[in-house]
């Protein structure tokens, strides 16, 4: 099921000791190992499976500022300037081209309830407007259908998922960086209240600070250290198609569908319309602290329960540190693909824009997105463990966002002045009476 991902070569061993370990070889991660080597702070980045082996490689590819959180958009702002660099800066082609994005309105009112959006781009001078349904239109040759309007934002970008988090890896790795593949970390070890290592499954690393951006597995890496991370997984269902001569250069979404061009003249077929919800016990741990998102999104969300329940009520919760830890049990997490889902996206796709209604599906796949209950990332040194930062809880945001955030964990790392304010990133807000909520505006 999974998509195929360029290769990162590996280091053999754990280096004995380095400035900071980071767990992951997401885009979080390799953007993280790639800004601290640049800072010339020895880094050692431990992947359980492969570099982008899970939602890295699984998201559909945008890069957008446009319908943002209000509180990522200084970091989303951040990171697309750093996509505009990224080929130079790592050598590699990583996909990045600023093609525009545009989300279709069908009615009035789901155009205005956007309107209040462009207030905060508006603060942040962003380039995103309002158009009317012909100009849309006139953007989008071959559209059909009625449309009310559109939000556009011409300075978004698309990159390739399969190549950008690998690019970044192999760049870090030539700063100096230790990339180590199939090399899960079962946890931490302590000195005087503070990280000391990071226990590996080939052994111990020592280090002043450890990272954790592990995606959909971060909440479970957290409890057996007994901090509570408040997050949940949700299924994405995307598909590929063959290349396809004429189509748009401008990714788009409108009603159950969205698309975004490839660099081999395909697209990859997604839908904001319905998002699968795979029934856990977690669900109904967290249920209070998620409640407020699930009456904002509850149309959208189809709920299943079947085999992912046992696997997760089996899946140990605790473990120590000489035992073999639930990371190695799944080196990547390969759910199937929603087939409903993905009909209705295509279905929908061909009747707006017929130029795809005979072009070939190459490849199915799904991924599990990280989401907290506000939808926003934490990004965040954890109080009670000094040493260790957490980034984490991307909620479907973090491609595009992941450069910047590597670069703003590496900041908080490094006592560096960060790139943006931490503060509504902050692992607190859950537990200071913050009560933090969704953005009603944001998508």
């Amino acid at each position: 099921m999974a998509p195929r991902v360029d290769p990162v070569q590996s280091d053999q061993a754990p280096p004995a000791r380095a400035d900071v370990v980071v767990i992951g070889g997401g885009i979080i991660g390799v953007s993280t190992a790639l800004f601290l080597a640049e800072k010339g702070i020895s880094v050692a980045l431990c992947e359980k499976g492969h570099i982008a082996g899970e939602q890295s490689s699984r998201n559909w590819g945008w890069c957008r500022k446009m319908a943002r959180d209000p509180r990522e958009i200084p970091l989303i702002i951040e990171s697309l300037r750093l996509w505009q660099g990224m080929n130079e800066r790592v050598g590699a082609e990583t996909g990045f081209r600023q093609c525009g994005i545009m989300y279709l309105f069908a009615t009035g009112a789901e155009a205005a309830a956007h309107e209040p959006w462009l207030d905060y781009a508006r603060q942040y001078q962003l380039d995103t407007r309002m158009l009317s349904g012909a100009e849309a239109m006139r953007l989008l040759p071959g559209l059909t259908g009625r449309w009310a309007g559109a939000l556009y934002t011409a300075s978004d970008g698309r990159a390739e998922p399969q190549r950008a988090a690998p690019a970044i890896a192999a760049a870090a790795r030539r700063r100096g960086a230790v990339i180590l593949q199939n090399c899960a970390v079962r946890g931490l070890e302590t000195a005087a209240g503070r990280v000391a290592a990071a226990i590996t499954e080939k052994g111990r690393i020592a280090c002043h600070s450890v990272v954790l951006a592990g995606g959909a597995w971060s909440r479970l890496f957290c409890g057996n250290l007994g901090i509570a991370l408040p997050q949940l997984k949700v299924r994405a269902s995307v598909m590929r198609t063959e290349p396809l001569a004429g189509g748009p250069e401008i990714s788009a979404s409108g009603g159950l569908f969205a698309w975004r061009k490839r660099l081999d003249g395909g697209y990859t077929v997604a839908t904001l319309g319905v998002r699968t919800i795979d029934l856990v016990p977690d669900h109904f741990r967290l249920l209070p602290q998620f409640l407020p998102a699930a009456r904002l999104h509850w149309k959208k969300l189809r709920f299943r329960i079947g085999r992912r329940w046992l696997e997760e009520w089996r899946m140990p919760r605790r473990w120590s540190l000489d035992e073999a830890s639930p990371f190695e049990r799944v080196r990547v997490l390969d759910p199937e693909p929603d087939p409903f889902v993905l009909r209705r996206a295509q279905e929908a796709l061909a009747a707006a824009m017929p130029l795809f209604r005979e072009v070939r599906v190459a490849e199915r796949w799904a991924g599990m997105i990280d989401v907290t209950p506000d939808a926003v990332p934490v990004i965040s040194p954890v109080d009670a463990l000094p040493g260790f930062v957490i980034a984490t809880g991307f909620s479907g945001h973090g491609f595009g966002i992941g450069p910047g955030a590597g670069r703003l964990v590496a900041d908080l790392v490094a006592g560096d002045p960060p790139l943006v304010d931490p503060a509504p990133f902050r692992l607190a807000r859950f537990s200071d009476g913050s009560r933090p909520r969704p953005s009603p505006i944001a998508s």
